[in-house]
């Protein structure tokens, strides 16, 4: 017996309406699943820039490099350099502040790189760039502050060689201080420890929330801003 057309056609056009409402499952199953795109940085994290800086021989540091590509994560411009190279990293924030391209600096920088944090804060001042957060990581020599960031951090093991940092005569800017002595970090480890690293991070995070526009002048005595809270707060602050 020879198969009926009218019965065969209807048979393929039932199967193509099938078909058809597989794919639209399908592409609507797509459509309502969740992206893994990051969202866009804003403004404020788009306009600042973290330098990191690494200490003695450019191996002991490289937490450093793991803050960084989280912060990049998030969309916040950084730069990861040897403590050496603290000079030409002022100019080159400086430039690209007056130039309008960068608003916001952070200064970050582990042992060597620690020490070496407020000499550069003094030369991005005399240029007349101000610095919104500085944190020092186990700086591991005496270190004065004489000219400030908005806010310095000084994280420091003080039964090890790192060094509580001193205030000079007539700084502006607040200082903290921050004793991790009993925490079961060391000078090597300090900067690769997640509780440390989620405390730097948290207190950038903090900094780039505050600026609102182009950065300010720095903090007089009395009126800076109040301490960020952390994420993970490692240890009180030791002044």
């Amino acid at each position: 017996m020879r198969p009926n057309g009218r019965h065969t056609a209807g048979a393929s056009q039932l199967l193509a309406l099938r078909m058809w409402a597989i794919c639209l499952l399908l592409l609507s199953a797509i459509a309502m699943s969740p992206t893994t795109a990051k969202a866009a940085p804003s403004q404020a994290a788009a306009t600042t820039h973290v330098y990191l800086l690494r200490g003695v021989l450019n191996i002991f540091s490289l937490g450093l490099d793991t803050i960084g590509a989280r912060l990049e994560a998030q969309g916040i411009p950084v730069t990861v350099a040897n403590f050496v190279s603290w000079s030409s990293l002022a100019d080159e924030a400086a430039a690209n502040y007056k130039a309008g391209r960068l608003k916001t600096i952070v200064l970050v920088g582990h042992s060597s790189g620690a020490t070496a944090l407020p000499d550069m804060i003094a030369k991005l001042n005399h240029l007349g760039v101000p610095v919104k957060l500085a944190i020092g990581l186990d700086s591991v020599f005496k270190t004065k502050l004489s000219t400030g960031a908005e806010r310095y951090i000084n994280i420091y093991i003080g039964d090890g060689p790192g060094e509580p940092v001193r205030a000079a005569a007539g700084l502006r800017g607040k200082l903290d201080n921050v004793d991790v002595r009993g925490s079961g970090v060391g000078h090597i480890t300090i900067d690769k420890n997640e509780a440390i690293q989620r405390r730097v991070i948290a207190e950038i995070d903090a900094a780039i929330a505050r600026s609102r526009g182009p950065a300010g002048p720095i903090a007089s005595p009395g009126a800076a801003p109040r301490a960020a809270r952390s994420a993970a707060a490692v240890a009180p602050a030791r002044n």
